[in-house]
């Protein structure tokens, strides 16, 4: 990149370069990439595409495209994600979270219709903290417990929960799912691991190299987290309470009938944008 460099020009290098690495549509992921190293929104980059750049913002365009081209996700390159309508941090402990996730917190508050009363939420795998403090975050008198069997996932969680200024109503532990977990909660929320052990070493780079396996490997068929969890559901689950939890695709069937077998009954199987069941929610 030299001479003089405009956002247009080094939006176009960029392009070249995540082409040449074998990106789809390359030139709307170098706009995100020019956008973020430059802490711009979307709309100022477009308005201000002739401003010429320092060589301290080209600087940091160039580090931040490197990392992009090798295939680091943005998100883990800036350590950060918007989930929920929130910025949580990363931390190579936790999972990053991905947008269809947010249908496990649609489901939830579809069925906490009181959102001044006193519910008790808990997270299993809090990994970020994405889904209890986003459940926080929108019933303002409801308190939470995040598990996470990463002390590095916990703290992660634990200062998103600060920083989010929700600190006051969620407690941050590290623990095997719910085994020290004691009490009865109003929503119980979980997105485990789901991959088929055999089948992580075909994930996208993205993933693969950069989430954490601990937050990947489901075991030999990807259930093993479902089986663990909906043992403690039946003492867990206050009268009336829900679950909720992501699925993996074609995962809805072999889930619901681990959850049967444990006195649950699936209640609503919910699609991502693509129509795939993500969400499976089950009441006792």
């Amino acid at each position: 990149m030299n001479g003089t460099v405009t956002i247009a020009s080094i939006i176009a290098e960029a392009a070249a370069m995540l082409a040449a690495s074998g990106f789809d549509e390359p030139r709307r992921r170098a706009r995100r990439v020019v956008a973020a190293a430059l802490d711009l929104s979307a709309s100022e980059v477009f308005a201000h595409a002739e401003r010429t750049l320092a060589d301290g913002e080209r600087n940091r365009v160039a580090a931040l495209l490197a990392r992009i081209a090798a295939h680091e996700p943005l998100s883990r390159a800036l350590g950060r994600r918007e989930f929920w309508g929130l910025e949580f941090a990363l931390s190579a402990d936790a999972f990053d979270p991905r947008p269809e996730t947010e249908t496990v917190v649609e489901a939830v508050l579809a069925r906490l219709a009181e959102r001044r009363r006193d519910y008790r939420i808990l997270d299993l795998g809090t990994g970020s903290g994405c889904l209890l403090l986003a459940l926080l975050s929108e019933l303002p008198a409801a308190t939470g417990v995040g598990v996470d069997l990463a002390p590095g996932a916990a703290k992660t969680a634990a200062a998103n929960a600060a920083t989010l200024g929700l600190a006051d109503r969620a407690v941050i532990v590290v623990g095997n799912w719910a085994e020290a977990i004691a009490g009865r909660f109003d929503a119980i929320v979980a997105n485990p691991p789901y991959i088929a052990t055999a089948a992580i070493a075909q994930l996208p780079r993205e993933v693969r190299e950069h989430d954490p396996r601990r937050a990947l490997d489901g075991g030999p068929d990807g259930l093993d987290p479902y089986r663990a969890i909906a043992a403690d559901l039946p003492r867990l689950l206050a009268p009336g309470g829900v679950f909720a939890a992501e699925l993996g695709a074609g995962q809805d069937a072999a889930v619901a009938e681990i959850l049967g077998r444990h006195g649950l009954c699936v209640e609503a199987l919910i699609g991502d944008l693509a129509g795939i069941p993500r969400c499976i929610v089950a009441r006792g």
